[in-house]
């Protein structure tokens, strides 16, 4: 899907059918042709965009990379965040986990709250990985990435942190617990795209605010690192770490209640909207 129009949200362009099924009609298949369909759409023209638009219902979005090989998510990656956790900020490398791609959806869903558990949010600028990278230097990471999208690395603090050792990948890949969207955005679409202004609310009410400039690693120090020891796959998914002012740093601590609702939005991306529901 290519999305057209002012708002860049009410119409979208199907890729297959523009293509004349050169691309598609999975998202896998065209990230693993990234650099041939970039070029191919870079000569779309409006006109022709518009004349094979179709109505976008934002409802029936899902992640933009719905089924990597690879989910890579990164811990206390802003030194506020390590503080309000109780940690030191990394000074050799960011803590890397997984979060299961059960857990994927798109931006606007509703979500299960556990009835024993304490659910937390952390929004994150997220990474879809457009080219093989292995090794590759800082100078070369954006030359390899398809796009940012926002994601929310939502968690399950109970299950977490049950010991005798944390249960990261577990406790953070719940039904829902990682929406994505609800555009994946190419990094020429920046200004600068290592500098970008991240938050979100539940309610109205603003939990998280930060920049991704203040990120400990950056987007290519991140994914140059990574590539040191895994070899990162077209369509592959990055979660880059959050800013402070998560639930379980609060104090009072304070979790995610049935009835909410959180939005959380990264500035030239869009905004996710997830409500949340008590277990029956």
């Amino acid at each position: 899907m290519l999305v057209v129009g002012d708002d860049g949200a009410e119409q979208a362009v199907p890729v297959t059918a523009i293509s004349g099924g050169r691309f598609g009609p999975g998202p896998a298949q065209i990230y693993a042709d990234w650099g041939e369909f970039t070029e191919w759409a870079a000569t779309l023209t409006t006109d022709t965009l518009r004349t094979h638009a179709c109505h976008l219902d934002r409802a029936l979005l899902g992640a933009p990379s719905p089924a990597p090989r690879q989910v890579f998510a990164v811990g206390l990656n802003y030194r506020a965040h390590a503080a309000e956790s109780g940690f030191d900020a990394p000074d050799h490398f960011p803590p890397v986990f997984t979060k299961y791609v059960c857990s994927f959806s798109g931006p606007h869903t509703t979500v299960v709250l556990p009835a024993d558990g304490k659910v937390d949010w952390e929004v994150e600028l997220v990474v879809i990985i457009g080219r093989k990278l292995h090794r590759g230097e800082p100078g070369e990471v954006w030359d390899a990435v398809a796009g940012l999208t926002v994601g929310q690395d939502i968690s399950e603090r109970v299950l977490q942190l049950r010991g005798p050792a944390p249960q990261f990948g577990l406790g953070k890949s719940l039904p829902g617990f990682a929406p994505q969207g609800p555009w994946l955005v190419t990094p020429d679409e920046f200004a600068n795209p290592d500098d970008l202004e991240l938050g979100c609310s539940i309610d109205g009410e603003d939990m998280q605010k930060g920049r991704t400039r203040d990120l400990i690693f950056s987007v290519p120090q991140l994914l140059s690192g990574l590539s040191q020891t895994v070899t990162l796959y077209p369509g592959d998914v990055v979660f880059t770490g959050t800013p402070p002012g998560v639930g379980i740093g609060r104090e009072p601590q304070r979790f995610l209640r049935p009835g909410e609702t959180l939005s959380s939005w990264i500035e030239g991306i869009g905004v996710l909207h997830q409500k949340f529901i008590g277990e029956r």
